[in-house]
């Protein structure tokens, strides 16, 4: 096969999915967005990135959707949609792209399918965060929109602390996330599925002091074995978003109440394979394969 990887320079998980797919014989290619040209005409659509032509890709895998403007973000989808459209598979899709790397967006997914989420509030002035602030219990998380690997992430209980954050964030014109936040054990689980099956899962413990529990923000991951409940959350999550390859975060309140956080549609997994052992790539490809 030939296999297109979408990523940042000299990233680890492009570099490792190039290496481990050349060993299984496939034909890899380090893409960047930032290097694709398109061309439409009658005779159909030519697409390249640097030297290779795109649409020699058997599958393209999706490691990244670098910062830019509205423009670039949107001829980037535009491009994904053109290959999935000329028959190249595209994992993540564009549209659980789309989907995963808008929290609003994938929260409200989530809602509608029926799918326990944190109490969410969101809004575009001081004034309104402030009221969605007092319903929330005041202790709330504040979340960029767009963001990963917990950046950006703040708990906000002080009022006069939050109206600070928030009038910054409406001067910046950021919209304006908060979740009610939950007072459980103090741990998240996260659950890496392909396809809805099961590759691993462990629980990560935030640092002494952060309430993130992301292994990029130093949180501890330690082999988990999912509950049937827990796999039946993770994979409701995945199809709600429309995602083939999905880290889905959970949490519990303090009543032992699950909740979907979060469903990553470029999860990492250096973590997850230094807890529990499991080979990422391998089952990443083997369905690539089988498909």
């Amino acid at each position: 096969m030939h296999i297109g990887v979408f990523g940042n320079q000299g990233s680890w998980y492009v570099n490792e999915l190039c290496r481990r797919g050349s060993e299984r014989g496939h034909v890899m290619w380090p893409l960047q967005f930032e290097e694709f040209q398109s061309r439409v005409s009658g005779q159909g659509i030519e697409l390249r990135c640097g030297e290779h032509n795109v649409r020699e890709c058997d599958a393209v895998l999706v490691r990244t959707m670098p910062p830019g403007t509205l423009e670039q973000v949107v001829a980037r989808m535009d491009l994904l949609a053109g290959l999935q459209a000329c028959g190249t598979r595209v994992v993540n899709s564009p549209r659980a792209l789309e989907c995963a790397v808008d929290k609003y967006l994938t929260t409200q997914r989530l809602a509608l399918a029926g799918l326990p989420v944190p109490e969410t509030i969101v809004c575009e002035n001081a004034e309104a965060a402030l009221e969605a602030f007092e319903r929330l219990g005041r202790d709330v998380v504040v979340k960029p929109l767009f963001g990963a690997e917990g950046r950006g992430i703040i708990r906000v209980s002080d009022p006069e602390l939050a109206m600070r954050a928030f009038r910054t964030l409406e001067r910046l014109g950021s919209v304006l996330y908060l979740q009610r936040f939950l007072d459980g054990p103090g741990f998240d689980i996260r659950v890496l599925l392909v396809d809805g099956q099961l590759v691993g899962s462990m629980k990560r413990i935030p640092k002494e002091g952060d309430f993130r529990a992301n292994i990029s923000q130093q949180g501890t991951g330690i082999p988990h074995r999912p509950s049937d409940r827990e796999i039946e959350l993770a994979i409701a999550a995945a199809k709600a978003t429309g995602c083939s390859f999905a880290g889905v975060d959970l949490m519990y309140d303090h009543e032992q109440q699950p909740y979907v956080i979060e469903v990553n549609a470029v999860p990492g997994w250096r973590g997850l394979e230094r807890a529990c052992g499991v080979d990422v790539p391998g089952f990443l490809f083997r369905w690539l394969e089988l498909a």
